[in-house]
């Protein structure tokens, strides 16, 4: 939430080659999972407060959906490459829990088969999701409106389907004014906000505020958006170009987050440039066949987390049980033991039918050694103190 703060730890990234040469066999930090499993049900017994202007609805979601070849062979996102691959299915769980927080002020939105939602437009491929992850303060009408219209705004935006990035840039900016206009909603209240568009190959993760969206490549963390922290250099020097100042880490005195809808009360005329941005960084990728899953979350578990401390509990436990939804449990539960100060919601977006598998390093002098990825990057976070 933008009211409180903290200090993002750095993500931490292992070659394997790099511990070819040292005498390291069989780690196994799998133990003790399977009785953290076992009381999964605790989770569904804390109390969901609610604020006192909208009744926030508490989720927790798994889906799946078959993606198929795109129908249509002239549709062209304008992908060059040599790869062909093409995820074959797309799956996601998602858990959501108020914390110590009195209010759940969070909102998430997970859609795995977007075929859905675009029926009336002609010549797309039937393959896509949408996700998204709205960590409202001030109440929850900022994060409840981006929720129920951002997809849309999307969709309705001309440059969709030719350029996602401007359609989604363009969706993020309306969604804020929009919300301005809103006479039934209290337009002082303010959310981030976290999206992930897939489609086809291409995925496209749009932010504005402090969620995160981390990749999982083979066990390594690859973070794929920015903490829009007032103190962060880039944001500063934006901040103060347009006149705005920061004290003790907030912006104007007044709020933890440089970007954010709503907070209409910080914001100048519609169209003026401001200090508090609505308008999100875009980062474009094409899934390859090694991305194995994607972690969305709010600050409540990056407060508290190391990417790659996610990345390698997610991994660890897609192994064992092959479900999005149980993983993205874990890691609430996790960042509930490690006394986070805030709200949680996690979504894990899995981009194969199948488990990660375990990955084999050979040694020069020929002994097969049966360590995992994960299992390499959580040696390396012990190390240097990182989880």
């Amino acid at each position: 939430m933008a009211g409180g703060t903290g200090v993002t730890p750095s993500c931490v990234i292992v070659e394997e080659d790099d511990f070819k040469n040292n005498n390291i066999n069989n780690i196994n930090i799998t133990s003790g999972v399977e009785e953290r499993l076992k009381n999964s049900d605790q989770l569904d017994q804390l109390e969901v407060g609610k604020p006192p202007r909208h009744m926030s609805v508490v989720r927790h979601s798994v889906s799946t959906a078959t993606l198929l070849p795109p129908a249509n062979p002239d549709f062209d996102l304008g992908i060059v490459g040599e790869s062909e691959y093409m995820p074959m299915m797309i799956r996601s769980g998602s858990c959501a829990e108020k914390g110590p927080k009195e209010y759940m002020e969070d909102e998430h939105i997970c859609i795995d088969d977007l075929l859905e939602h675009l029926d009336t437009i002609e010549g797309l491929p039937p393959v896509g999701a949408f996700y998204g992850v709205f960590d409202g303060h001030g109440g929850t009408d900022a994060a409840s409106y981006v929720r129920k219209n951002i997809l849309k705004f999307i969709i309705e935006d001309p440059h969709f389907p030719g350029c996602l990035k401007k359609a989604i840039r363009n969706a993020y900016i309306k969604a804020d004014q929009a919300f301005a206009e809103n006479s039934s909603v209290d337009i002082s209240s303010g959310t981030t906000a976290l999206t992930t568009l897939v489609f086809g190959r291409m995925m496209v993760v749009a932010n504005a505020g402090d969620c995160r969206a981390v990749l999982g490549k083979r066990g390594k963390a690859i973070e794929l958006s920015n903490d829009h922290k007032p103190n962060s250099l880039s944001e500063r020097h934006r901040i103060e170009q347009l006149g705005g100042v920061i004290y003790d880490g907030y912006l104007n005195g007044q709020l933890s987050v440089a970007r954010a809808l709503g907070d209409w009360h910080m914001k100048g005329p519609k169209g003026s440039a401001c200090p508090l941005s609505a308008e999100p960084e875009l980062q474009e990728i094409l899934l390859m066949e090694d991305d194995e899953f994607l972690i969305m979350g709010c600050d409540g578990l990056w407060d508290v987390m190391s990417s790659q401390c996610a990345v390698t509990i997610a991994r660890k436990e897609l192994m064992i049980h092959n479900d999005p939804e149980r993983c993205s449990r874990e890691l609430v539960r996790e960042a509930l033991k490690r006394s986070t100060c805030d709200n949680l919601t996690v979504i894990v977006i899995c981009f194969s039918p199948d488990p990660p598998p375990w990955i084999e390093i050979r040694s020069q002098i020929g002994h097969r050694r049966g360590i995992s990825s994960e299992g390499l990057n959580f040696l390396k976070g012990i190390l240097d103190g990182n989880l």
